[in-house]
């Protein structure tokens, strides 16, 4: 099994570096929503700690601006798909050098990961039936090009995923069609040799139509049928993840990226590696981390098992750090709900200390994923039904949650889809209303234009009231403190109710707390005789222009607001 990771804390000067640069580009946006009295936070922090660089901002108080961003795999991820964000040469598709033009707006956001879908060479659009391992999609540029995108994501203290598809291949794939023509010439008495042909052996064959989703093979000798498994669809052949020569070409696939500077997989379909053995796909996804650590001992993976809570905890017995937290997304999910008021406040801060209780248990070193939608989703600009105050109320439970988050490239906007096509929730990234200079035409079949009730990034970044500020200052809040991502939670029980909940989180002996007023009036929280009674306001986070203020141990909140005491 794979062995525990020591976790890096310290900063090298590349990383103050950065912390410096992204403090600069995120001043105008720090904390416009706190207002402190009847303390002594007026005066500005000017210690310094490892990873962390102090700045005074003024925002109505002079408040001490403090980046913490450590230097380990919690990162807060920005998931694109390539084909739809940025276009770099004009021809209407999505690139790799499109991403690299945009890494100074990922990294002002406040985004320290990228998770970029399938790059590889494919057929189709979304690139989840892969045909050549060792290559980039021509659509999308070349390995130069992604040589570099790496280099410019390091250079700005960002790491890089990109998604390994290992439960099936195109059915295009030179692997699949060369096993397919020396099937189909076999006599029906004659079995095949994987001497001659090794790659029969890569994916699941047999001469009868097993339980399960089977395709025949065209051209076979007429009495000597053959079949092959393909649990998505025709297209995408499984591949049998246990024969040991096609793990060995995988080994090589996986030091091929790590060689290309890559920083972690996501790992695709997770739980259908094998659809009636949990524990071999456990086993499966053991081997690659444990594999690719050997190389990078930083190497991050976060998988799809795309089920409820029991499953995902079976998982981390797998001993790899992060699967996707599928429960407590979209519509159904306890985020959303919280944002909506059909779910409490108590009920989210109990998910979160569940959550944490019952992963760790498994294993320690997880690191939860938590997201709002992804590609396979509406998105929540439609579950929220274009409810402003309610996509940034789900956007700040997010950014509070432990783990790495994860965000949908245009949820930080307000994007919407329309439709449950995978094409229409994959659209083209809303960069202006006026300048056209590398938006993309999106997938062919999409039967939508772009879909937003909200106004493209352009201007969104000139409002200080817009969903992307408000994303800017809750990514910041995060960067600010790691107890976020990295703390032990304990719910306040006394300060806990229906449409407020107080949290402290613990990490390396620091401790902070989250306040949360999901209602959408004011609420006041009197600190006396709480832990929390000597606490400062540190971040605060409101829909609107209200402040959240702290005078005499009273902290009074507006509707659907949250803060961070230290």
């Amino acid at each position: 099994m794979a062995e525990s990771k020591q976790r890096k804390t310290g900063t090298s000067a590349k990383q103050r570096l950065f912390s410096l640069c992204l403090a600069m580009a995120l001043l105008a946006a720090l904390l416009s929503g706190c207002s402190v009295s009847g303390t002594d936070s007026n005066e500005a922090k000017t210690e310094e700690s490892s990873g962390s660089v102090s700045q005074e901002t003024d925002s109505g108080s002079e408040t001490a601006v403090e980046l913490n961003i450590v230097d380990d795999n919690y990162r807060n991820y920005y998931e694109i798909f390539v084909y739809s964000f940025y276009d770099s040469d004009g021809d209407g598709i999505g690139d790799l050098n499109g991403v690299t033009e945009k890494l100074d707006y990922i990294a002002d956001m406040g985004f320290n990961g990228i998770w970029l879908m399938p790059i590889m060479p494919s057929p189709s659009y979304h690139k989840y039936d892969v045909t050549d391992y060792y290559d980039v999609d021509p659509v999308y540029g070349t390995i130069e090009d992604f040589e570099n995108l790496v280099e410019e994501c390091h250079s700005r203290g960002i790491r890089l995923i990109i998604d390994m598809v290992i439960n099936h291949s195109s059915s295009q794939h030179e692997w699949f069609t060369t096993a397919c023509e020396y099937l189909a010439s076999l006599g029906a008495e004659e079995e095949p040799d994987v001497t001659v042909c090794p790659y029969v052996e890569y994916y699941h064959f047999s001469r009868t139509q097993e339980s399960g989703v089977w395709y025949e093979i065209p051209g076979a000798i007429e009495g000597a049928e053959w079949y092959y498994e393909g649990e998505f669809s025709s297209e995408m052949p499984d591949l049998n993840l246990e024969c040991e020569a096609l793990k060995a070409e995988l080994e090589s696939v996986a030091d091929f990226w790590l060689d290309m500077g890559v920083d972690g997989f996501r790992m695709d379909a997770a739980m259908h590696f094998d659809e009636t053995d949990s524990q071999l796909n456990r086993s499966i996804l053991n081997w690659l981390y444990t594999y690719c650590c050997e190389t990078n001992p930083d190497f991050y993976m976060v998988s799809e098992v795309w089920a409820g809570s029991s499953t995902i905890e079976s998982y981390y017995a797998s001993e790899t750090p992060s699967f996707f937290n599928f429960p407590n997304s979209s519509v159904d999910g306890v985020i959303e709900k919280t944002a909506m008021g059909t779910a409490t406040a108590e009920k989210f801060v109990n998910t979160m200390l569940t959550d944490q209780q019952t992963y760790s248990a498994v294993y320690a070193d997880y690191i939860d994923a938590p997201f709002l939608t992804n590609h396979d989703q509406v998105r929540v600009a439609n579950n929220l039904q274009n409810n402003e105050n309610n996509m940034k109320m789900a956007c700040g439970l997010l950014m509070t949650m432990n783990g790495s988050p994860f965000v949908y490239y245009g949820e930080e906007i307000g994007m919407m889809s329309k439709g449950q096509s995978d094409e229409n929730k994959r659209i083209p990234m809303y960069w202006s209303d006026t300048d056209t200079t590398g938006m993309t035409v999106g997938p062919e079949n999409m039967t939508q234009g772009i879909g937003s009730a909200f106004a493209a990034v352009d201007s969104q970044l000139a409002d200080e009231t817009s969903i992307l500020s408000y994303y800017k200052e809750a990514l910041l809040m995060r960067n600010q403190n790691p107890e976020i991502a990295r703390g032990e939670i304990t719910i306040v029980e006394e300060l806990t109710g229906e449409d407020t909940a107080v949290i402290l989180k613990t990490w390396e002996e620091s401790t902070i707390a989250i306040l949360y007023n999901t209602d959408t009036e004011a609420v006041t929280v009197d600190l006396s005789g709480t832990a929390l009674e000597s606490m400062e306001l540190q971040n605060c986070l409101t829909v609107g222009v209200e402040e959240i203020t702290l005078t005499d141990s009273i902290v009074t909140m507006p509707g659907q607001s949250i803060c961070v005491l230290r």
